[in-house]
C-alpha cells in the first residue's frame, strides 16, 4: 500500500516540564506521595529527562489527578475525537480528497474506552459515508499505530481501490494517576497527547512511499512490566524499571529477522530518554536525532508517536533513498515494525 497523506495534531495547551513541576508542587495530589516520591518528580521534571514540553488536552490539568474517574473518562470522550479528527482533516487537505471518499477508517487508542468508538465521533464529526468501514483497535498500547496500518494493508489487499485512513490518538492525560510508585512518577512525568493521521491508498502518492515488510513480536510472559490496570476505577500504569532493556532486546530481534537489505534510517518510538539510549546501544549505526526530537517536542504520546517521528524524519530528508524501517513497541509485551519504500 502507498501513503498519501501524513499529518498531526496536539493541543493548544503546552507546558515546559519545569511549569508542570510548578502546576504539581501546588496540587494536593503531591501532598499524599511520600517525601522520596515528591523528590523523583521534582528531579525529573527539573532535570534533562529528554523531553522539554508536552501538550494536554485536559481542560484543567492542574486538578488531573484529583478528578473522578467519571470525569476522566468524560475528558477522553470530548478530546479523543477532536484530536484525531483534527488530525484526519489536515491529511485529507493533504491528500486533495473529500471525507466522503473514505473508504475505510482505522482507528488506535489505549488510553480511554468508548463504545462505539473513537470513529463513529470522526465519522459523524467530518461526515464520513454512511457505508464507510470502521475499525477501532483497543488494548495495542503505545505501539498500535503501526499493526494498525498492517490492517488496513489487509483491507487494501482485497480492496486495491480502497481510500483507507489510519488515526493513531491517545490522550494519555485523561490515563495520569499518582501513587508512590516509581513506574507511576515517572509516567506522569512523561506521558502527553496528540494524534497522527495516514491516508493509504493501493497506487503511489505525493510521498512516494510504500508500506510493506510487516513484522511483530509478542511476549505476553512480561505482559506486567508495561500495562494498564484498573485501580479505584481509573486507568494506572504499570512501568517496570526493565522496560528500556526489554524494548532494545525486542527492537534487536525484530531487526535480526529482516531479510531485506538493510535500511537506511531506522525511525523509533520514543518510548523515553532511557529506551533511546538502550536502543541507539544496541543499533549505533542509525541516528535515533528524529525520535530524540519528537520525545524533546512532546514527550511520549503513546501510539501516535512513531508517526510524528515520520513526519519529522521526512522533513528533515525528504530526497532520503533507501528504506526507512518503522519500530513501535508497548503493552504485551510487544513490538512491531514496517519498511517504507521509495518509488
Amino acid at each position: 500500500m502507498f501513503l498519501h497523506a501524513l499529518a498531526t495534531a496536539v493541543p493548544p495547551t503546552v507546558l515546559a516540564q519545569p511549569q508542570c513541576w510548578e502546576i504539581a508542587r501546588a496540587s494536593p495530589a503531591l501532598q499524599r506521595l511520600s517525601r522520596r516520591s515528591r523528590l523523583i518528580l521534582r528531579s525529573i521534571l527539573t532535570g534533562d529527562s529528554g523531553v522539554a514540553t508536552r501538550h494536554f488536552a485536559i481542560r484543567d490539568i492542574a486538578g488531573v489527578f484529583d478528578l473522578p474517574e467519571d470525569g476522566l473518562n468524560a475528558e477522553f470522550r470530548r478530546e479523543a475525537p477532536r484530536l484525531a479528527g483534527e488530525a484526519l482533516g489536515r491529511a485529507l487537505a493533504q491528500a486533495e480528497l473529500r471525507a466522503e471518499q473514505l473508504d475505510a477508517l482505522l482507528v488506535c487508542t489505549c488510553t480511554g474506552y468508548l463504545c462505539p468508538g473513537v470513529t463513529s465521533y470522526v465519522a459523524e464529526q467530518l461526515g464520513l459515508r454512511r457505508d464507510a468501514i470502521l475499525h477501532d483497535l483497543v488494548g495495542l498500547g503505545c505501539g498500535a499505530a503501526i499493526p494498525t496500518l498492517r490492517a488496513a494493508s489487509h483491507l487494501l489487499a482485497a480492496r486495491p481501490e480502497a481510500v483507507v485512513a489510519c488515526v493513531a490518538v491517545e490522550v494519555c492525560s485523561a490515563a495520569f494517576y499518582l501513587d508512590d510508585d516509581f513506574g507511576v512518577l515517572v509516567s506522569a512525568c512523561l506521558f502527553s497527547d496528540g494524534a497522527a493521521a495516514t491516508i493509504w491508498r493501493g497506487r503511489p502518492g505525493a510521498t512516494g512511499l510504500r508500506c510493506h515488510g510487516f513484522h511483530s513480536l509478542h511476549r505476553p510472559e512480561k505482559r506486567d512490566l508495561l500495562r494498564f490496570e484498573i485501580r479505584q476505577g481509573k486507568l494506572r500504569n504499570l512501568l517496570d524499571r526493565s522496560v528500556p532493556a526489554e524494548a532494545a532486546a525486542a527492537v534487536t530481534e525484530l531487526f535480526a529477522g529482516e531479510r531485506a537489505a538493510p535500511p537506511a534510517a531506522v525511525l523509533v518510538h520514543p518510548g523515553g530518554r532511557d529506551v533511546l539510549d538502550a536502543i541507539g546501544g544496541v543499533l549505533p549505526e542509525y541516528s535515533l536525532a528524529a525520535s530524540r526530537a519528537v520525545l524533546r517536542a512532546h514527550g511520549n504520546m503513546s501510539s501516535p508517536s512513531v508517526l510524528f517521528v515520520l513526519e519529522e524524519h521526512l522533513r528533515s530528508h525528504p530526497a532520503l533513498t533507501g528504506d526507512r524501517w518503522l519500530v513501535s513497541f508497548g503493552a504485551g509485551f510487544s513490538a512491531h515494525a514496517c519498511r517504507l519504500t521509495a518509488g
